[in-house]
């Protein structure tokens, strides 16, 4: 943008820049001006400025499978004779193969696998870094596009979107130096159709890149008082960029809150204690007091059903950089909230369960309009208190108690890291991602 030049007596102490006077209250106001305008031309460079004659443009698809030049829609003569593949159920298909550096922008899918909910589950996405053996990216398919629990809806934020609930998108750079290979495994009992666009650029990629990774991992029934993990112990340099998070609330406590659990990312060497820690699991997503249905850019919860305690949720870091040098792990409690009445009901029925701490009114039990004495948070685990829960200080006046508790978990883990190879392997059994999905899951919500 040309700023205009203009003659004129400046004052002892203007700044004057191209000739503009600028009074001393104004300039900071003028130099933000220029840094968002600068900010602004880099943008519109990237998208009019053409690329090097080395960086070809590709798109890999059932009409070009290869990607090659000049090999795409030649089948029927041209008239949509090869606009899906199919995969047979227990068969395996390369949607990509490709040699040389490159960086993969985009993949859409569409077809059965988005609106079948087995096949959401139970067909696996692996994708491969420079002729690597194990894959980087391992997941169910429709958990990796950005919902858990194999459901669907229509969404977008960041990084993945669902215009209508029948196809999935990703629109993240994946950077590699060799090749790039993309499989899918369908471990479901019917055959696949799918429809398929993978976006990509052969072009030179900095040695310093990162590679893309994604692990995907499912806890049937967490352990009372021990952390989900989100992604496991990574050693490597990288970027955790954040992760989509499925919940299946145990019945045992029902109409109770499930999402008291802290996130805990633990960098570089941390081993007890975190570097980073939330203050719930609502409010990592960017809500707070209780958790319903929205899809932002960087952070969402799109499925909350407290009926069926089923609950998928996400949080990207890309905002927020969460960066390590040497290795990363990020947890989940398992913490949720309940009366004392209610608490002491459930253990009496057996549920189980271990209360964590006690909020106490003060003069007031109005949360909104708090005057005089405060409530007091009790801390059973730091100052044990006699009888616990049962003590008689405990037994009217409550706001609220947090318990350890125990559910179904699952959630994918997105990273770059500086190895193209998968660095852990967290579950062998193929058929976790459907166990009990059916009664669970899929009789209530599809």
């Amino acid at each position: 943008m040309a700023i205009p030049r203009m003659k004129q007596q400046c004052a002892a102490g203007d700044l004057v820049v191209a000739n503009v006077n600028i009074k001393p209250m104004n300039k900071y106001v003028f130099f933000l001006l220029i840094f968002v305008l600068n900010i602004q031309s880099i943008n519109a460079q990237a998208l009019y400025t053409a690329a090097p004659l080395s960086t070809q443009t590709k798109w890999a698809s059932a009409e070009n499978i290869t990607g090659g030049k000049g090999k795409a829609a030649i089948a029927n003569k041209g008239a949509k004779g090869n606009p899906f593949v199919t995969l047979e159920a227990g068969k395996k298909i390369e949607l990509l193969n490709v040699q040389g550096s490159g960086i993969i922008h985009r993949i859409w899918m569409s077809g059965t696998i988005p609106r079948i909910a087995e096949q959401r589950r139970m067909i696996q996405i692996d994708i491969y870094w420079d002729n690597a053996k194990t894959p980087a990216v391992s997941a169910p398919i429709g958990d990796f596009f950005g919902v858990g629990l194999g459901l669907t809806t229509s969404f977008e934020n960041a990084l993945f979107a669902n215009p209508e609930g029948r196809s999935f998108n990703a629109t993240i750079d994946m950077p590699y130096k060799k090749g790039a290979k993309i499989v899918l495994t369908n471990l479901s009992n019917s055959h696949a159709l799918i429809w398929y666009d993978i976006n990509y650029s052969e072009q030179s990629v900095p040695a310093n890149a990162l590679y893309f990774h994604s692990i995907w991992n499912r806890v049937l029934q967490t352990k009372l008082g021990e952390d989900f993990e989100i992604l496991p112990k990574i050693n490597g340099r990288g970027r955790f960029i954040g992760s989509n998070i499925g919940v299946i609330g145990d019945t045992a406590y029902n109409n109770t809150w499930f999402g008291e659990g802290e996130v805990k990312i633990y960098l570089d060497g941390d081993s007890i204690h975190p570097s980073l820690s939330g203050t719930g699991t609502e409010d990592y997503i960017g809500s707070g007091w209780g958790q319903g249905v929205y899809d932002h850019l960087y952070q969402g919860s799109l499925i909350a059903n407290d009926k069926f305690n089923l609950y998928a949720f996400y949080r990207y870091h890309i905002k927020d950089p969460v960066y390590f040098h040497r290795n990363c792990k990020v947890t989940l409690q398992q913490i949720g909230n309940t009366s004392i009445a209610n608490m002491r009901a459930m253990l009496a029925r057996g549920v189980h369960l271990k209360p964590t701490s006690v909020l106490m009114k003060g003069a007031s039990a109005d949360i909104f309009n708090l005057k005089g004495i405060p409530p007091q948070q009790y801390l059973l685990l730091d100052t044990p208190i006699p009888n616990s829960i049962y003590n008689t200080i405990f037994d009217s006046g409550d706001m609220g108690a947090n318990f350890y508790r125990s559910d179904d978990v699952s959630a994918v883990a997105y990273f770059y890291l500086d190895k193209p190879e998968r660095p852990t392997k967290i579950n062998s059994n193929s058929n976790l991602p459907i166990i009990k999905m059916q009664e669970k899951v899929w009789s209530f919500l599809k």
